[in-house]
Formats: structure tokens, sequence, C-alpha cells
């Protein structure tokens, strides 16, 4: 997506004009535990939700998977990342997260990062739902995504951050805390066996230096400085993670289809 109107644009998609390229709430620490804690292998059939810019599909690449297919909502991006990642077992395909065009049970890892957040919590359940759908039984589900803290918060605070998240950075989001994030995926069929959390610090300079690395960051900077308009945007948008940084954080999940007809095996 090309940027043209800085004061409209989702502020994710303004990060990635100004050269960001690790956009997930948790940087690349917590990417790269969700992929280390999925655990692919070369037998595996890996679904992404939402690709992106492909950095997390380009680490499960990595481990050589059996097949992956990158499921995304945005045709540009699919091209993309068909022109720079695709392959004779590697595919990216235009779809919604909510209702997929691909066989029950026909992956064992699937996993997305940083969309959930951007959904109601209906349409959080509908996607988790059709993530059990298209794994097998036993198979692996992992999300990064926006969180809230203490799991205790107070209502009227996290009514007031999910309120100013809509207004800084244009998309509708819905942070959860840990507790209720495990709920949604527990309610669903899902038992989780790995979380982690992180600061929220994605547009703080140690965090940027840590994921983008040194060159980068510098080219980042010049972007933001000559681009005036998203440097408005961006500054935005740091005071709000800066406001509510003691309630706002990251969490990684794993979790495991139950497989029924194991359980009532060892039974």
């Amino acid at each position: 997506m090309k940027v043209t109107d800085y004061d409209k644009a989702p502020g994710h998609w303004i990060f990635a004009q100004m050269g960001k390229r690790v956009l997930r709430p948790g940087g690349k620490e917590l990417t790269q535990a969700l992929i280390k804690n999925l655990d692919i292998q070369p037998s595996d059939n890996v679904i992404e939700f939402a690709p992106g810019l492909g950095y997390t599909a380009n680490l499960a690449l990595q481990n050589h998977p059996s097949t992956y297919i990158g499921v995304d909502v945005d045709s540009e991006a699919i091209t993309r990342l068909t022109k720079k990642m695709g392959g004779s077992n590697r595919r990216f395909v235009n779809g919604n997260a909510g209702k997929v065009d691909l066989v029950e049970g026909s992956s064992t890892k699937l996993y997305g990062e940083a969309m959930l957040t951007m959904h109601a919590d209906h349409r959080k359940t509908e996607i988790i739902r059709e993530a059990y759908r298209l794994l097998e039984p036993g198979g692996m589900y992992a999300i990064h995504e926006l969180g809230l803290a203490p799991d205790s918060i107070d209502p009227a605070i996290k009514k007031e951050i999910q309120q100013d998240l809509a207004k800084s950075i244009r998309v509708n989001a819905r942070p959860l805390t840990v507790d209720e994030w495990t709920k949604l995926l527990e309610d669903e069929g899902f038992e989780i066996i790995f979380s982690k959390t992180n600061g929220m610090h994605l547009l703080e300079n140690k965090r940027v230096l840590d994921d983008e690395g040194f060159f980068r960051t510098l080219k980042i900077g010049y972007n933001v400085l000559t681009h005036p308009k998203a440097r408005k945007r961006i500054l935005e948008m740091r005071k709000v993670f800066r406001t509510h940084e003691k309630h706002m954080n990251a969490v990684v999940l794993v979790a495991k289809k139950y497989n029924y007809n194991a359980d009532i095996n060892q039974d």
C-alpha cells in the first residue's frame, strides 16, 4: 500500500512507508519467540494469517516447512510477497482470515501477528475458530498481539486506551489482557503451552535499533525527518504509547489444538 494521505492512513502503513520492517507490538524478540516455540519442522504444513511485509514469513521459511501458505486480505501485499518469496511449496493467497478457502485440517502449524487486536471480540473469535478448523488434531496455533496489564485493569482505563489508540493509529484496536487472550483461545478448544510478554516499546529508540539494526534505523530516522506529515502522526502515536505505557504490553501465546482421539486412547 502506497501511503498518500498520512492523516488517514493506518499507523502500521506509515511505519512501513518510513522503512520499518518489524511492525509487531513486541518487536523482533517476541516474533522470534513465537517461531522458536512453534518449532516448525520440514514435515509441517504452515499457514500464516496476515503476513504483511513478510518478516515472520521469512523466519518461518528458514525452517524449510513442507508447505507454507500466507493468507492476507490485502491484494497488493499478496502480489509483493509472491514476487519476493513465492515458490513451488510456498504461496500467498488473497483471503479473509475468518473464512479461508482451504481444506479443514490441512495445517499442522498456524500463526498470526498483530491482527486479532484490530478486530472486535466476536471477530477475534471467528478467526480463532477458523484457525482451529484449519489445524489437524494436535496442531499448534500462535498469536502475537497487543496486550493490557494487569489482568485486573480498571474497565474505565481499558476503554480510555482503546479510544486513544483508535484516534492515533486510525484503526479500531481492541487489545486484551493476557487472561482475556488466553480465555479466547481456551474457549475455542486450544490449550496454552507457551506464554511470553514484552513492553510495548514499538516506537522507542532502543527497540527500533534492536529490531531494525543501525543503518536501517538511520534510514528510518531520515525518512521521518523529511516527511513532516508522517512525523506528526508518528509522534502522536508515540505519545499515546508512552501515556499508557504502564497498562500496555505485547503478548505471544502458543497453543495446541486438543487431540481428542489421542486423549480418548490414553484414557
